[in-house]
């Protein structure tokens, strides 16, 4: 007697139509977004494993409110256009606590260097500018998280914000591009100089000149006129104005804030990119 033939694999069909027809290639943009997205979780998955970071980061904008800004909103020194000086503050301290997070994205691509993940990693398909933004938008959310320590913050010291969701969502994105800038400075910074040491330096010798040439301490008006030319190039200035508009209902051009901000995340983008061979080798 002949056996019986064997009943067909489930799916075994299905299975064979995909060996013979292989599944239809994503579009370009959608493997950049993938890798893109991709990379961004690879680097919150540390933020994951070590909450240290954040908390430690919290102090710094905390002691900005507390001390720097109840002490100059009570001997009101500043010019503030008859808002309260911690209110003022609030903002520029969302911008600085973001900017400070995301300038030492240079030394960690540095460590990634030294421990041979970016060689690995610059061996995959994936285009070298997704890349950076994975890590540049990664330091965005880093970046939020930090946001919502210092709004929180704030309210508690009775600053007066707004609470409407189109608003916040607003300074979620102002939030992320800015940090993408600075993250993708930082790394730009690092395949210039190649080391820790020279970055840790040059960083400091370009954040703290940024951050005091803007208006998150103090209005323009108030500037030397040559402070206040760097601070209509400082992208850090744009930043506050479209946090404190959000924010405060302050009058902001958040059309031009956002392009800004916008056009220097992709500049920020495009160098770190151009370098990033130059870091591996």
């Amino acid at each position: 007697m002949s056996a019986a033939p064997a009943a067909p694999l489930p799916g075994s069909a299905e299975t064979s139509r995909l060996l013979l027809t292989p599944p239809r290639a994503r579009a370009g943009w959608r493997v950049v977004a993938a890798r893109v997205g991709a990379m961004c979780v690879v680097e919150l998955q540390k933020l994951r494993h070590d909450r240290t970071e954040l908390y430690t980061r919290a102090i710094q904008p905390a002691l900005w409110l507390l001390i720097f800004g109840e002490t100059f909103t009570r001997i009101r020194v500043i010019p503030t256009g008859g808002i309260p000086y911690l209110d003022y503050l609030a903002p520029g301290i969302i911008a600085q606590s973001a900017m400070f997070i995301a300038i030492f994205y240079g030394i960690h691509i540095i460590w990634e260097r030294d421990a041979g993940v970016l060689t690995k990693l610059l061996v995959t398909p994936t285009p070298r500018a997704a890349l950076i933004t994975g890590k540049a938008f990664a330091a965005g959310v880093k970046a939020v998280v930090q946001a919502v320590v210092v709004v929180v913050l704030a309210a508690l010291l009775g600053v007066g914000m707004t609470w409407s969701p189109l608003r916040l969502l607003g300074v979620l994105v102002a939030v992320v591009l800015g940090s993408a800038f600075f993250a993708c400075l930082s790394m730009t910074i690092a395949g210039i100089v190649l080391t820790r040491d020279r970055l840790m330096g040059i960083g400091q010798a370009v954040t703290m000149p940024l951050f005091f040439a803007s208006n998150a301490l103090y209005p323009v008006d108030v500037m030397p006129v040559w402070v206040r030319a760097i601070s209509t190039v400082n992208p850090l200035t744009y930043q506050v104005n479209a946090l404190r508009g959000l924010l405060l209902g302050t009058p902001a051009n958040l059309v031009v804030d956002f392009a800004v901000l916008v056009v220097a995340a992709a500049a920020g983008v495009v160098a770190a990119s151009s370098l990033l061979g130059r870091l591996a080798r």
